[in-house]
């Protein structure tokens, strides 16, 4: 579950353990260097703080473009990458190499932006309304019948949260592929699975939300 957004830029965790071992001391991190994400990632996840502020600069705008695929409105997509940002700097050490940083952010991504819809639903319930009031405040669409996807009304979040209770090993492939436009290679490294599974759940995935997009009532 990724923790409460805050309304800073998040630059460094705290209390993070210095890189220990006899070897020689990392290069300091040239902000005006082109960015090598693997590179940083990789020097980031040993304790290198420095190489972290860099990872963060240079991740926040796709961070927020991905984000901005699962959430409509500009504001809440950079909430969800506020939260990315977040797990990130907290959970860098958990990032071990074994594949690209990439495909592990895009899983953290995946989970904050859902999580936020889960918050924004959760809102749009409690949230009071006057007896003059005929819509959200700032004339938001409720987030459980508005669409993620360029203002049309499908309701992808929606879907995902029923196919997640209805069949839940179909909801990662089916993220990955068509919300985060994972390669295939990818997920097949992220979910530990033979290509040919990755494929089939996906198609089973797709062929489950069809008609709940194409209905009013999911």
């Amino acid at each position: 579950m990724c923790p409460p957004s805050s309304s800073h830029a998040v630059n460094q965790p705290s209390g993070r353990p210095e890189p220990t071992g006899t070897g020689a001391t990392p290069e300091p991190v040239d902000p005006s260097a082109p960015a090598d994400t693997e590179a940083l990632a990789a020097r980031a996840a040993t304790g290198d703080s420095a190489a972290l502020d860099a990872l963060l600069r240079t991740i926040r705008p796709d961070v927020v473009r991905h984000c901005g695929r699962f959430l409509l409105f500009r504001e809440d997509a950079e909430e969800a990458a506020q939260d990315v940002l977040l797990q990130v700097s907290r959970h860098i050490e958990r990032f071990q190499g074994r594949s690209r940083f990439s495909t592990w952010l895009h899983t953290i991504v995946a989970n904050c932006s859902r999580q936020k819809y889960r918050e924004l639903k959760r809102r749009a319930v409690e949230q009071p309304t006057l007896p003059h009031q005929t819509s959200a405040p700032e004339q938001r669409p409720d987030p459980r019948t508005t669409s993620v996807i360029a203002g049309s009304r499908v309701d992808l979040l929606e879907a995902l949260e029923r196919l997640e209770q209805e069949s839940p090993h179909l909801v990662a492939p089916l993220v990955y592929r068509d919300v985060c436009q994972m390669d295939y290679a990818e997920i097949v490294d992220r979910l530990g699975i033979p290509l040919g599974t990755v494929k089939s759940r996906l198609h089973h995935a797709r062929r489950q939300i069809r008609p709940w997009l194409t209905s009013q009532e999911l």
